[in-house]
């Protein structure tokens, strides 16, 4: 018996394609100036290049900085994403709190280590000033059907963050990252979705953005159904990160559109959906501003 089943969830898959053509159908009209400013202030603005240095995260921290002087109307970016090792200096960089320090940690991209390496790079990182921790679902001993393992590794992910969030009296946000494009089925996704959502994850999140099939409308909306069904089932709210492959503001709206449609307006909110982008932000500012604009 898959997990969903638990739920009683199982993907509709003929259902779930005319709701994405209805919703694709429908982008134009809800693309406003009023959401795209909406989708900007949901990002973690990422870089997480193997070129990354010391300087170029400075940069990158000090144009969100400046991005409020430069676009009052504008919100901030929700985060800003970065390696684990830049935590500290995205924490003393920038200017506004409410600017969240995200790193990726625990053997990020692959998940392929020793769990202790993996929580000690969790707890560094943490220890360092990140905010937010976004951790890849162990598919090593997910694809081999040992969900046990893998859902003790979300545990002990959680438990490390809170007993280190507790010493530094803060509370930090997990996001497991399900990789839907190396996970290819509906069930899968659902599956690993409910596994995540069990075991303590804040956000389930969609893809690393270093596999060849990142961000999906269909892994999107399969996964906000499994949010949607276990917060009926627990009355937890799960928060929903959608990365890798949004390339323009239109396939923004399009997560905006499937996270409001299935979860409803309380979801819209950086506490509960978030975009994990690099590109994306100039994407918004030229949508709205008429113009291309290169600020990041």
């Amino acid at each position: 018996m898959s997990l969903a089943s638990k739920y009683g969830y199982t993907p509709d898959k003929d259902s779930i394609s005319r709701h994405l053509n209805l919703i694709a159908g429908g982008l134009e009209e809800i693309a406003s100036e009023k959401v795209y400013k909406q989708c900007f202030g949901l990002m973690d603005q990422t870089t997480l290049a193997n070129e990354d240095t010391p300087a170029s995260v400075r940069a990158l921290v000090g144009k969100v900085n400046a991005f409020k002087r430069d676009y009052p109307s504008w919100p901030l970016p929700a985060s800003i994403c970065v390696y684990p090792n830049f935590a500290g200096l995205v924490a003393s960089e920038r200017e506004d709190k409410e600017l969240h320090v995200t790193t990726v940690a625990g053997c990020f991209p692959t998940s392929q280590s020793f769990l202790e390496v993996k929580l000690h790079e969790i707890e560094l990182a943490v220890r360092g000033g990140a905010d937010e921790i976004d951790i890849v679902l162990a598919l090593n001993s997910f694809l081999a059907g040992d969900y046990e393992t893998a859902g003790a590794e979300i545990k002990a992910a959680r438990e490390r963050i809170d007993s280190v969030a507790a010493q530094l009296g803060r509370p930090v946000v997990l996001k497991v990252i399900l990789e839907t494009g190396l996970l290819v089925t509906p069930e899968a996704i659902a599956d690993a979705s409910f596994l995540a959502m069990e075991n303590g994850a804040d956000f389930i999140k969609t893809s690393t953005g270093k596999v060849k099939v990142n961000a999906t409308p269909l892994a999107a909306y399969v996964m906000c159904e499994c949010i949607g069904k276990f917060y009926e089932a627990t009355g937890r709210k799960v928060g929903f990160k959608a990365a890798g492959g949004i390339a323009s503001a239109l396939d923004a709206v399009c997560y905006y559109s499937i996270v409001r449609t299935l979860l409803g307006a309380e979801w819209i909110d950086k506490t509960l959906f978030r975009f994990g982008v690099s590109s994306l932000a100039n994407k918004l500012l030229s949508a709205v501003e008429q113009k291309t604009v290169a600020y990041f």
